[in-house]
């Protein structure tokens, strides 16, 4: 994984006995905008303060861009961008004085704040909001003025937590287009519950349902009807983690006696499970390929999860 920017070990964090997120892995390469997706309450906001060193994981590793966010958080810091969940802004301040503060906090020197200023507003749209208060703009443009908070340094990779949530149609197609033009200069994390943000702005996309990443795939294979969903039925009784311990099967779940649903990884041949239902001798009678919506998809993975918890 050497051409990862971000590469997440294992992390897990716990709120005293309980496990928010659980055991996560995963990458970001240069250039990829990776859609982190999961319904509310997921985990998807616990990860992404860890990963930007805002919250300390109870196990696992982060390294951004070869710098561990524990060993070596000023590094690591320096080389990403974060826009929360409720963007940290001073209302009473100009869009202007804010972003120099932030230059400042950065430590970019001084005679070069206020190109950097300008080219934060240019790509983020404010160019004539420079001299307004923050806290008389719209949500939308507060929403660009984090964004542009985060670039300023100019990081390889930015992190955006829910960053179009409380926007109205029109503010949610800007800001969707601010992203897909961040992803030509930078490595974007989006974390968000909107299923048409993944599709419209993101490369790949992950779902986390109770702390846990539950599937991984790229849009590209969504968009086009490539994603490697099965229906299987088998005569003898077997149990999900038979399937799951086949190379290439990344969820697999019971729909009734002897029947499944199986998600293989991007590319994966699912003559793996044939063979494997040949020497087994699970008397395979049935593989039929589905072609699903990430709604589909979405609703299909974290369903069982919502019915169990009501």
């Amino acid at each position: 994984m050497s051409d990862a920017l971000v590469q997440v070990e294992n992390l897990s964090r716990y709120y005293q006995s309980h496990c928010a997120i659980s055991h996560l892995s995963f990458s970001l390469k240069a250039g990829e905008v990776l859609g982190f997706l999961g319904p509310n309450g997921a985990g998807k906001s616990t990860t992404m303060q860890v990963i930007s060193g805002n919250l300390a994981p109870s196990e696992g590793e982060v390294s951004i861009a070869g710098h561990d966010i524990l060993e070596a958080p000023r590094a690591a810091k320096q080389q990403l961008g974060y826009l929360p969940e409720h963007p940290p802004v001073y209302r009473d301040a100009s869009v202007d004085e804010y972003l120099k503060y932030c230059a400042r906090l950065h430590r970019i020197p001084r005679n070069q704040v206020a190109a950097a200023v300008d080219r934060v507003k240019q790509q983020s749209g404010l160019e004539d909001a420079g001299m307004r208060l923050i806290g008389n703009l719209s949500k939308g443009y507060q929403q660009r003025v984090g964004i542009a908070q985060a670039i300023i340094h100019n990081p390889p990779v930015i992190i955006l937590d829910e960053p179009t949530v409380g926007l109205d149609p029109i503010q949610n197609r800007e800001i969707r287009s601010l992203i897909r033009s961040l992803g030509d200069q930078h490595s974007v994390i989006l974390s968000t519950h909107i299923l048409s943000e993944v599709q419209a702005t993101c490369d790949r996309v992950q779902i986390i349902r109770a702390g846990e990443i539950i599937y991984h795939s790229s849009t590209k294979a969504l968009n086009q009807g490539h994603e490697s969903s099965f229906k299987v039925a088998l005569r003898k009784p077997v149990n999900p983690e038979e399937l799951l311990s086949l190379d290439g099967i990344d969820h697999a779940e019971s729909l009734d006696a002897g029947r499944f649903r199986v998600f293989f990884a991007p590319d994966a041949n699912p003559d793996a499970l044939v063979e494997a239902a040949v020497q087994q001798e699970w008397g395979l009678y049935e593989l039929i390929p589905e072609q699903q919506s990430l709604e589909d998809l979405f609703i299909e993975l974290t369903h069982s999860e919502e019915s169990a918890a009501k």
